[in-house]
Parts: structure tokens; C-alpha cells; sequence
């Protein structure tokens, strides 16, 4: 073959993969997600120390993390679809710059003595990285993460007291809404 025709079928298909949207967001993880989060809201809510409270929603992220990451391979797989396509690495590369600026961020926070702020920071921050990488999925994912950045913003000016009900309805809430909805409309 001339090697014309080489470079243009790599630049045909490296166009087709531009264009591509990552389809392995998961549905049924996400609701899995959020109902771990329901139950970290639960856990949190036993009036212990703040150190326990975010000992408690660190954990719970870290499972989250394990449940979306496992979702989304096995749904990958289920379509028969590598995980690392080109729309699956953009994915990535959107929403981890805001988790790491949010691990950041949390150990200053916490350090400082602001505790306060954490649900704040933490949605805001997972809502902007889910609506970055989620730049490069199906419409819904993006519409998700601006609900997290808008929940977000209501826990920065909500009472202290409000920090965990307003973590439940963020991370517990939103992730079953849109799980639900990502499940029915886009497969698990």
C-alpha cells in the first residue's frame, strides 16, 4: 500500500476516535456509589470527632473510587470496548487534575482547621472534574457534574451543621439519580 494511503487511514482513524464519546461511565456503579454514600453519611452522622467524620468520607471515597473503576472496566468489557480508548485516556486526563487538587486541598484544609469547608470543596471539585472529563462522554455526565459543582456551592454557604446531609444528597443522592439514568439510557 502507498504510504499515502497509510497516513490517510491513520488520520481517518485517529478522527473517528476524536470524535468517539467514552461510553463506559457506569450506570449501575454509580448508583452502587451512591448508595455506599448513603451509608458513609449514616456513619458520619454519629456525632463523632471531625477526624472520624473524614476518616469516614476518606474511605468512602476510596471506595467509590474501587466501585466506579471496577463499573466501568466491566462495562468496557461487557462492550466489547478498550477502557484506555482515546475518549477513555481524555476522560481521565479531565477528571483527575480536580481529585488531586481535592486530596490537596483537603489535607491544608484540614490542617488549617477549616473543616467546614470540605464538603464544599469536595463536591465542587468532583463536580468540575466529572464535568471536564465528562466533556468526552455521553450529554448526561456533564449535566451530572455541574448538579455536584451547584451542591457544591451550597455547602460552601450552608451552616457547618448541614456538611453531611448535604454530602448525602451529593454523593449519595445525585450518584443514584444519574446512575439510574446513565443505566437505562446507555447501558449499565
Amino acid at each position: 500500500m502507498p504510504a499515502h494511503a497509510i497516513d490517510d487511514l491513520r488520520f481517518i482513524r485517529e478522527t473517528m476516535e476524536s470524535a468517539a464519546s467514552f461510553t463506559a461511565v457506569p450506570g449501575w456503579g454509580g448508583v452502587m456509589i451512591g448508595i455506599t454514600a448513603l451509608g458513609a453519611a449514616l456513619v458520619a452522622s454519629l456525632r463523632a470527632p471531625v477526624g472520624r467524620w473524614v476518616a469516614v468520607w476518606g474511605l468512602e471515597a476510596l471506595c467509590a473510587f474501587a466501585v466506579g473503576a471496577s463499573a466501568a472496566f466491566w462495562k468496557a468489557r461487557k462492550a466489547q470496548t478498550p477502557l484506555f480508548s482515546r475518549p477513555g485516556r481524555k476522560f481521565v486526563l479531565g477528571l483527575f487534575p480536580p481529585m488531586l487538587a481535592a486530596a490537596v486541598l483537603s489535607a491544608v484544609i484540614y490542617r488549617a482547621g477549616f473543616f467546614y469547608l470540605l464538603p464544599g470543596i469536595w463536591l465542587l471539585l468532583y463536580g468540575a472534574g466529572v464535568v471536564t472529563g465528562g466533556a468526552y462522554s455521553v450529554r448526561v455526565v456533564p449535566m451530572m457534574g455541574l448538579c455536584f459543582m451547584f451542591a457544591g456551592m451550597v455547602a460552601l454557604v450552608s451552616p457547618p451543621a448541614w456538611a453531611n446531609s448535604i454530602m448525602a444528597a451529593g454523593f449519595g443522592g445525585l450518584h443514584i439519580v444519574f446512575g439510574t439514568i446513565i443505566a437505562r439510557r446507555y447501558g449499565g
